[in-house]
């Protein structure tokens, strides 16, 4: 249940962002929990979920001069920092904020982008928050501001707390990758092509969970003060598994046909050739433990409703998100891909291919009584 504010407690928030797929429900949870709403964006995206009765700054929170500009010298109780550049938002609320709440992302990890750089390659399966982050763009570039910005933050406001979102879902997703999946079935494509066999794993967090995670910190913040969090739904899911909960959802049933990352080119919307050959799963342990964090909405139920929220406003949106996607949903040039690749298996099978290897287990498993061997010579 929300914990409403006492008079000497926080009264007056800033959210910085607000509109995009997390925001509502984070300006809802800090309403019903008593506070005094502010959001603070560009006004080039409104949302119908957040409630009259906010105060909207338009500004531009991506350079200090806008910032300061728009801002001013107010002081707020809590700022939650979910969009724009956040090392600039840290330094301008120095001495401006009692609280301040970062929404960063799992990116800051070493090896994220560059999983050569780890031995043995790639993150750790799940990612712990303990694991290494980027000290040096050597590592990547983006890797490094991420990580960067975590340290002056911490530096700047010792009791912050950092959330580090993964892929976000949900309704009003700015480039929801399931509209790969969600197209595709809604057109009843007879199959879906996955790269490795669509067992790439990416850690994903509902719109609503993740909102709920930082009311958790909002709740706790003698409990929050100086932590980093991984973010996450409490269960994950394969492309796969993705794939057959889309089809699934839509009343569509489809064949899941793998093909090497590189040859899946119908899937690199989703996930490239680099990224399908990594896990990227990160473990939301420490939430779970020092927050108490639960999933408000179980995974599979929270992806079966975006599917549904999309679909049935396709007509208004699939032009505007294809168009970001990069999807050219060419099914012709798929069916020729999937052709030439079973082809392929069969040239490869008639060359190479080799009887059956029948595996049985290491153990004796004898058919009488007795000390001697079993069938097997074991």
């Amino acid at each position: 249940m929300p914990r409403p504010c006492a008079k000497s407690q926080i009264h007056h928030a800033l959210v910085v962002g607000g509109t995009g797929p997390t925001g509502p429900h984070i300006v809802k949870g800090l309403l019903a929990r008593g506070f005094t709403v502010t959001l603070f964006h560009r006004g080039t995206h409104e949302s119908d979920d957040i409630p009259a009765s906010v105060e909207h700054i338009h500004g531009d929170p991506h350079f200090s001069e806008t910032i300061q500009t728009s801002l001013g010298d107010r002081k707020f109780d809590l700022v939650v920092a979910m969009y724009g550049r956040l090392r600039l938002l840290a330094r301008h609320f120095s001495g401006r904020a009692g609280r301040l709440i970062a929404i960063g992302g799992v990116a800051a990890y070493r090896g994220h982008f560059a999983p050569e750089k780890l031995f043995p390659s790639g993150l750790g399966i799940p990612a712990h928050e303990s694991e290494p982050v980027v000290l040096s763009e050597a590592d990547g570039a983006f890797s490094w501001r991420v990580a960067e910005t975590e340290r002056e933050v911490l530096k700047l406001h010792p009791d912050a707390t950092i959330f580090r979102y993964p892929l976000v879902y949900g309704p009003h997703q700015v480039l929801p990758l399931e509209w790969s999946l969600v197209r595709r079935a809604l057109d009843r494509r007879p199959f879906v092509i996955l790269p490795n066999g669509g067992l790439p794993i990416f850690t994903r967090g509902y719109a609503h969970n993740l909102a709920h995670a930082v009311m958790c910190a909002v709740d706790q913040p003698n409990a929050a003060a100086g932590q980093i969090y991984n973010c996450g739904d409490e269960r994950q899911f394969t492309l796969r598994q993705l794939a057959e909960i889309v089809a699934d959802a839509l009343g569509h049933r489809w064949e899941i046909e793998s093909l090497p990352a590189e040859l899946a080119m119908p899937s690199w919307p989703m996930a490239s050739p680099q990224e399908a050959a990594w896990h990227r799963m990160v473990d939301i342990s420490k939430l779970r433990s020092e927050l108490g964090y639960r999933d408000v909405v179980p995974a599979g139920k929270a992806m079966a409703r975006t599917v549904h929220w999309y679909a049935e406003r396709r007509g208004q949106l699939a032009a505007e998100i294809e168009q970001r996607l990069g999807d050219p949903f060419d099914y012709a040039a798929e069916d020729r891909l999937l052709a030439d690749w079973r082809r392929c298996e069969r040239v490869l099978l008639a060359r190479h291919g080799r009887a059956e290897t029948v595996r049985s287990h290491a153990y004796a498993h004898p058919k009488a009584p007795g000390l001697g061997l079993d069938h097997r010579g074991r």
